[in-house]
């Protein structure tokens, strides 16, 4: 770009934007950081599948969210019945039975806007969206949460991977997992031992590459959440399943932090503008 490219000659310092824009690009602050994640887990009605994710990839995943100011990254992710027959605990409080939530969608909030993203989200789909047909009501919410960034950890031989970039990153896999502290421990000491101890340790020599922790906070739907819980989303360099022993010991691990691991679920990523998987959410058989 010529060095002058924005001197006051150039067009683009001669456009008087109108001023809702104006204010939006001066609302500080611009740094580069997550400050919340919008996680929803939905169960499409039976029959409703291909329908659901033809609405929800085509049209909510952008004008429901990544439209909005300041949702800077998103991916949408699908659990086929093979991989959610591995889920743990089998009397999960998160999801009844431990197998509802075929697809969770994960959106990253910029630092400093997280309450700007829920009012946005709120609005649009009540005021802009529903009212005009553009709602999907054969689904159920099972784990839906606006929740507040708590902390990430990359794995130490990935040095140019930062947590806002985990959305973006080709990961292969998914893996949510839902804690509950219990009363030997303050929120800050479990969340210490996680993050300063017990997640780098597990994801030395993994698969995992990075994990990152939320708070859920406003507006949950689908499972009963309190401020005992904290959602670990685990990025994985494989499919889950050739990972799962791993996450079969986080039992142990949870205990260690002081916490009870009440949910434990893989997702692989669905390939937009595609129906794939699809068939694989109601049948264990694999596509050719």
């Amino acid at each position: 770009m010529p060095a002058d490219a924005f001197t006051p000659e150039h067009p683009y310092q001669t456009i008087q934007a109108p001023s809702p824009y104006r204010e939006l690009a001066a609302h500080l602050p611009n740094r580069v950081g997550i400050g919340g994640a919008l996680i929803t887990m939905v169960e499409p009605d039976p029959g409703h599948e291909a329908d659901y994710n033809r609405w929800y990839e085509d049209d909510h995943f952008y004008a429901g969210a990544t439209v909005g100011p300041w949702m800077f990254a998103g991916r949408r992710w699908v659990a086929p019945l093979e991989l959610r027959r591995l889920r743990f605990p089998d009397d999960s409080p998160i999801a009844s039975p431990v197998t509802k939530g075929c697809y969770i969608s994960t959106y990253l909030a910029l630092e400093g806007h997280f309450d700007d993203v829920v009012a946005w989200g709120i609005v649009m789909m009540r005021d802009h969206l529903r009212p005009y047909g553009r709602g999907f009501d054969h689904r159920e919410h099972v784990f839906t949460s606006f929740s507040g960034y708590e902390f990430g950890v990359v794995r130490d031989d990935m040095p140019y991977l930062l947590p806002h970039h985990v959305l973006d990153h080709p990961f292969q896999g998914l893996v949510v997992e839902v804690l509950e502290r219990t009363d030997d421990v303050t929120g800050a000491e479990m969340k210490d031992r996680l993050r300063e101890r017990l997640i780098p340790e597990d994801l030395s020599g993994s698969p995992a590459a990075a994990v990152l922790a939320f708070t859920p906070s406003s507006l949950p739907r689908g499972a009963a959440v309190t401020e005992r819980n904290l959602t670990l989303l685990w990025f994985l360099q494989t499919d889950p399943r050739a990972a799962w022993p791993q996450f079969q010991a986080h039992t142990a691990l949870a205990e260690r932090a002081g916490a009870r691991l009440v949910f434990a679920g893989g997702f692989i990523p669905t390939i937009p503008g595609t129906d794939a998987y699809v068939d694989e959410l109601r049948s264990a058989e694999r596509n050719p």
